[in-house]
């Protein structure tokens, strides 16, 4: 199967997927990727936090943090952070299978977006076990509770901690609508099954090449 070929996958994978919750040397030494790569990645993120709060006034008027209600492992509700990216606005407005709020995006946000530099607080959500480097994108806790009703399996995707990076961002990438949010996970339980440690190898790898690409959204 290609990698980029999720299509033909099913979401009722449920078996497979417990076998997974059994390597616990694997999570162990996931976790202890994960703390090093919170350490690593602490000066950027102080670093950075410095130089947008010198910009921000200028070209992102608003708040620094972006903070929004996501769902995480378990199905459970956690709060997760980014640099805010757009306009801020008083409630959501736009809805679970809606286009991206392309128009809300700021000029500064856009190169954070390419660049994932707003993604870098996210490392205190790592550190807080929340999440994890590599997984299962975690969406807007309002969305997901929408798509647990309409996509099949989208519910089993929540068993491990879910990812900054992963295979459904390296490979099928942002999605927009109920079909693209199915592709996304049939990847997710795709990187579930194959759970391992040259899957990450190879996931880690092509984050740094999409990073390098600018390709973000």
């Amino acid at each position: 199967m290609s990698a980029h070929d999720f299509s033909n996958l099913h979401s009722d994978k449920s078996v497979s997927i417990r076998q997974g919750q059994n390597k616990a040397l694997f999570f162990f030494f996931k976790r202890i990727f994960d703390l090093l790569c919170c350490v690593l990645f602490l000066p950027i993120l102080l670093l950075s936090g410095l130089v947008l709060l010198c910009l921000n006034p200028f070209f992102n008027k608003g708040k620094l943090i972006f903070v929004q209600t996501r769902m995480g492992q378990n199905c459970e509700p956690f709060q997760a952070y980014k640099f805010r990216t757009m306009s801020e606005e008083k409630e959501a407005t736009r809805g679970s299978d809606g286009p991206l709020e392309a128009d809300r995006i700021t000029l500064l946000g856009s190169k954070l977006r390419k660049l994932r530099i707003d993604e870098l607080p996210q490392i205190l959500n790592v550190w807080r076990g929340e999440m994890s480097m590599i997984g299962p994108r975690p969406d807007y806790f309002q969305y997901a509770a929408h798509y647990i009703e309409s996509v099949p399996g989208y519910s089993d995707r929540h068993i491990i901690r879910p990812g900054i990076s992963g295979l459904a961002q390296t490979q099928v990438g942002y999605v927009q609508s109920i079909a693209g949010t199915k592709l996304k996970v049939s990847a997710d339980l795709e990187y579930i099954q194959n759970l391992g440690f040259l899957q990450e190898i190879r996931i880690v790898w092509q984050t740094i090449v999409v990073i390098c690409m600018r390709a973000g959204t």
